[in-house]
């Protein structure tokens, strides 16, 4: 071909364009002098013979080329696609040019004698034109020079053949002011960094992008790793324990210690000791006091015995002394004896120090035996004085505990609490220690306000220790809320464990706390850990849209997409593997792969219904029809109302029309490879039953019993796959020789490494089944 130009690749020195003036081949050829024989593109987009080129040399991916149709166009010659064409009207351009200096600007030569300057950057020419004149016209004023004092018109730029249209920018920035690096932080402490270095010329295209984990806070992880291992095994005792060995002040492990005491059975009576009331060592005290008594008779005897003989007023005066000194520590004791229970102490305490009227009152409280041995000694009522004490014989003798607590001083938070613990039924005890919590906490005396987290911690309420501890520490740090959620996930299963209550209601405060948590732990990378610190049942956005971001960030199923208007199934809500009923139970990730996080999916009712099937009205008024009477059995009139449950899977149980004779299921029988997992299941819910003593209990291995049917149908169909199957095995083996933890680690292993949507009929039932076992020892 005829060549019009040529030019060199700026930075691959074996590369060149060559263009081609023919009509017959407007061409541009671009070769590599490595592989001679064939050009490596041919750009085609001239109708007629190309007249110059210019290859950018800020720019490798920028070709300019004009020809003989009167077109200007910028190519990638790696690529062969046109980037954009600059506007030249009917003009032929024989030359272009980029500027030296600015890599943006470039100039074209026509036949018209015009020598055209363009920007790649984009514009309408005119309008720059124009700015120019408008600037030179402005320079000289308005007013005309020779003193005619007319105003003179602006300047007007004069009409040229080059057509006035907007030029378009690039499609794709030039490399110029394309950025050299960047980097940005993305959700899930996940670093996106880029580099945009020397191209290849081989994949022009091969722009790598660098996805890293950035971990900031090593220890937090640390103690969240161990927090996560300590609600698996179900070690908080121990976890306890070791805080209060590690403690660095003696509030921190006072509140330890309280929450350890939490997991005793009879927590009321740790309580007491903690807060410094021990019957033994009360024992002990008083029979020391007994003693010194005796010893303060004799004292009293000498004394007189010298006042008669030798009458030396010093020393009776320093007998009463030591008589009055032996004596001052006999309302403490009393206090002590009241708050352990020990009625007759603390008769014996009063009548010895001359108390009798608080005796009597005592005596009355602690039966009629002891009031008999009382009323032997009473000469005269006597008033005691409103301290301490008064105030917890009036606790024990009027039983108005809830007067006590809104009125007792402050200062003697640790008597009324302990009051509390001994007297206090079982119903009014959390509201006795909220309320006493609540005064302590609304007090100007920082101690005391720290002091009611113990309160709170006594009654089991989450949501007001979380507020307490707040503002009981300084600052706000990763480290202050992980200790937070350390004694809040604590807390949470030793009420669960001693009172058997579900979980926990979870608050503003507590949520907004565990969202932080969340989102502190998904910052290093936690994801799977992050999505299980959230409660399961919350309806606080923050929570929600917390939920949705790590659900997608984990490829999970978005929950916003189970708002449908389908009725839901009655299916309890699954657990995360290794999760008890605890919204705030950690789920550990496997090594094959991460813990997913399960939803159930709602079931559509449409199509099991008859075409003929109307709606029935609600139900408005009772039904009344004697005992034994059948009413699905009696005819009733076309379109009256029919009876329906309140409940989503009553719609299953309707009566369908008489032309519809129901048919009888029969079930396939079980493989007999796969009978001995019913057999051992059955067998095991069964060995549960027996052992269980709570209604409870019962309910739930009664419906785990029913709903296992789930699991022996796919069994019966055979659509589990191997692996599951497999796995269900391995549960029967551990289940064989009652390594229940065992087993509840393959069934974590399965649910974490399968499909949903195979499992979740009975998966979650055989965890609850495995996890009764183990706490029952059967």
């Amino acid at each position: 071909m005829h060549c019009s130009g040529m030019a060199w690749n700026p930075e691959v020195a074996t590369q060149l364009v060559m263009a081609s003036e023919d009509d017959r081949m407007p061409v541009i050829q671009m070769w590599d002098l490595r592989f001679a024989s064939s050009p490596l593109k041919i750009l085609e987009n001239h109708t007629r013979g190309v007249l110059a080129i210019a290859w950018s040399s800020a720019d490798p991916e920028l070709l300019l080329s004009c020809g003989k149709d009167g077109r200007i166009l910028c190519w990638n010659p790696n690529t062969a696609e046109i980037l954009y064409e600059l506007p030249t009207g009917n003009q032929w351009c024989f030359d272009i040019q980029w500027c030296p200096r600015n890599p943006a600007v470039l100039s074209s030569a026509g036949f018209n004698s015009c020598i055209n300057i363009y920007s790649i950057m984009g514009g309408t020419n005119q309008a720059q034109s124009q700015r120019h004149v408008d600037q030179i016209s402005n320079s000289f004023g308005n007013m005309d020079p020779f003193g005619t004092g007319q105003t003179l018109p602006p300047l007007e730029l004069p009409q040229s053949g080059t057509l006035s249209t907007t030029v378009n920018p690039l499609k794709k920035p030039p490399k110029w002011i394309q950025r050299p690096v960047g980097a940005s932080f993305a959700f899930g402490g996940k670093l996106v960094s880029l580099d945009n270095g020397k191209p290849n010329p081989q994949q022009p295209n091969s722009h790598v992008v660098h996805v890293s984990q950035v971990v900031t806070e090593t220890d937090l992880l640390k103690r969240s790793n161990q927090l996560q291992d300590t609600i698996s095994s179900g070690q908080f005792l121990e976890f306890c324990q070791g805080k209060i060995n590690l403690a660095e002040n003696e509030f921190e492990k006072t509140v330890w210690s309280f929450l350890k005491a939490n997991f005793d059975s009879d927590s009321r009576s740790r309580f007491l000791e903690l807060l410094g009331y021990n019957k033994e060592e009360l024992a002990l005290k008083v029979d020391y006091t007994f003693k010194l008594h005796i010893f303060k008779l004799v004292l009293q005897c000498v004394s007189k015995l010298l006042s008669r003989n030798l009458e030396l007023k010093s020393q009776q005066h320093f007998f009463f002394q030591l008589i009055f000194f032996l004596s001052s520590d006999v309302d403490r004791l009393i206090t002590q004896a009241l708050l352990t229970g020990d009625f007759e102490g603390a008769v014996e305490l009063c009548l010895h120090d001359n108390r009798m009227a608080d005796s009597i009152i005592l005596a009355i409280a602690g039966g009629a035996e002891l009031l008999k041995k009382t009323q032997k000694k009473y000469f005269i009522k006597s008033q005691s004085k409103l301290t301490k004490v008064r105030y917890i014989i009036l606790a024990v003798v009027m039983k108005d505990l809830h007067d006590i607590m809104s009125t007792c001083e402050l200062q003697n938070w640790k008597e009324a609490l302990a009051a509390v613990m001994t007297y206090a039924q079982t119903q009014e005890f959390s509201a006795l220690c909220d309320l006493l919590g609540g005064r302590l906490e609304g007090a100007n005396d920082p101690m005391l306000q720290a002091q009611a987290c113990l309160c709170y911690i006594c009654a089991g309420n989450l949501e007001k220790l979380v507020s307490c501890w707040i503002k009981a520490q300084e600052g706000s740090n990763p480290h202050s809320l992980q200790d937070l959620v350390e004694k809040v996930v604590v807390m949470q299963h030793a009420v669960e464990q001693t009172q058997n209550l579900g979980p926990l209601a979870v608050g503003v405060l507590l949520a907004k706390k565990m969202s932080e948590y969340a989102k502190l732990l998904a910052s290093q990378g936690c994801l799977t850990t992050a999505l299980s610190y959230l409660p399961n049942e919350s309806n606080h956005v923050c929570i929600q849209l917390l939920r949705e971001r790590l659900s997608h960030a984990l490829g999970q199923q978005d929950p916003a997409s189970f708002k449908t208007q389908s009725i839901p199934s009655k299916v309890p809500h699954l657990q995360t593997p290794t999760q008890s009923n605890n919204p705030y139970s950690v789920v550990q990730p496997t090594t094959t792969a991460p813990a997913q996080l399960q939803y159930y999916q709602p079931v559509s009712y449409i199509g099991l219904f008859p075409q003929n099937y109307t709606p029935p009205a609600p139900i408005t008024a009772p039904i009344m029809a004697p005992l034994g009477v059948n009413l699905q059995s009696q005819q009733m009139p076309s379109g009256s109302p029919q009876t329906m449950g309140q409940i989503p899977h009553a719609l299953l149980c309707f009566q369908p029309p008489q032309s519809m004779p129901a048919e009888k299921i029969t079930k396939k029988p079980i493989p007999d490879e796969h009978f001995v997992l019913k057999t051992t299941f059955e067998g095991l819910i069964q060995k549960c039953l027996i052992v269980a003593t709570d209604p409870q209990t019962k309910r739930k291995l009664d419906d785990a019993n029913k709903r296992l049917e789930t699991l022996y149908d796919k069994l019966r169909e055979q659509t589990l796959s191997p692996a599951i199957v497999g796995g269900l095995h391995n549960i029967a083996r551990t289940i064989e020789s009652r390594s229940y933890a065992e087993g509840l680690n393959i069934h974590t292993h399965i649910v974490s490494s399968s499909n949903f949507s195979e499992i979740s009929g009975f998966m979650p039932v055989l965890k609850v089944v495995l996890t009764q076992a183990k706490k029952l020892g059967v």
